[in-house]
């Protein structure tokens, strides 16, 4: 074998794989479609990203990329690996995963502390679902300065068919007998109460 010929092979598998950084994302087809810088010379289009099964994101621009180009062809490369620096968390202890965004919100699954849910200031929700159901062996705390609910409340639902909004109703329209008053003319019962909250 040549000379030429080992350093070309030689070549081509120095060039299998590459560092760069994100410059445009295409997010809108089955398949992510980038743009990477890998020098001051050297951008590449149409790099197809390949990401885990359910799992997806959309690394912000300037992040970090392992790119792999087939047989060392830099015309024919794959993303498959990203990093953004500034907003990767750090100091997760070892067999701790975490999910987080660039701006802060994240989930985390602790070694020992369970699960953390961080959602920097912005809503939570949850919607599509049919059933929610929260099994918890101790108790539910919600550190709310109110709780809402557009739907009735049912407590003790497995022996109690009472609802708040049917216990409201006997409430609101409830009397009581006066005790110890002579019958005739008087009223024994109260009237119900004026004051229906």
């Amino acid at each position: 074998m040549s000379a030429a010929i080992v350093e070309s092979v030689f070549r081509r598998v120095q060039m299998m794989f590459g560092r760069a950084r994100v410059t445009h994302t295409d997010d809108s087809g089955p398949v992510q479609i980038m743009q990477v810088r890998s020098s001051a010379l050297e951008v590449s289009d149409g790099r197809k990203r390949m990401a885990e099964f359910g799992f997806t994101s959309n690394p912000p621009y300037g992040a970090d990329v392992l790119t792999l180009h087939v047989a060392g062809d830099r015309g024919a490369g794959t993303v498959f690996a990203t990093n953004h620096q500034q907003s990767r968390p750090t100091g997760l202890q070892q067999g701790e995963t975490m999910l987080y965004s660039e701006d802060g919100k994240y989930v985390y699954i602790t070694a020992s502390g369970g699960i953390s849910v961080f959602a920097n200031g912005q809503p939570v929700n949850v919607t599509g679902a049919t059933t929610v159901t929260i099994n918890a062996s101790t108790e539910v705390l919600m550190d709310t300065p109110i709780l809402k609910c557009t739907g009735d409340i049912l407590d003790n639902c497995n022996t109690n068919t009472d609802t708040v909004a049917g216990m409201r109703t006997v409430a609101n329209g409830h009397t009581h007998p006066i005790l110890l008053v002579q019958t005739g003319s008087s009223n024994i019962n109260t009237q119900p109460p004026t004051q229906h909250e």
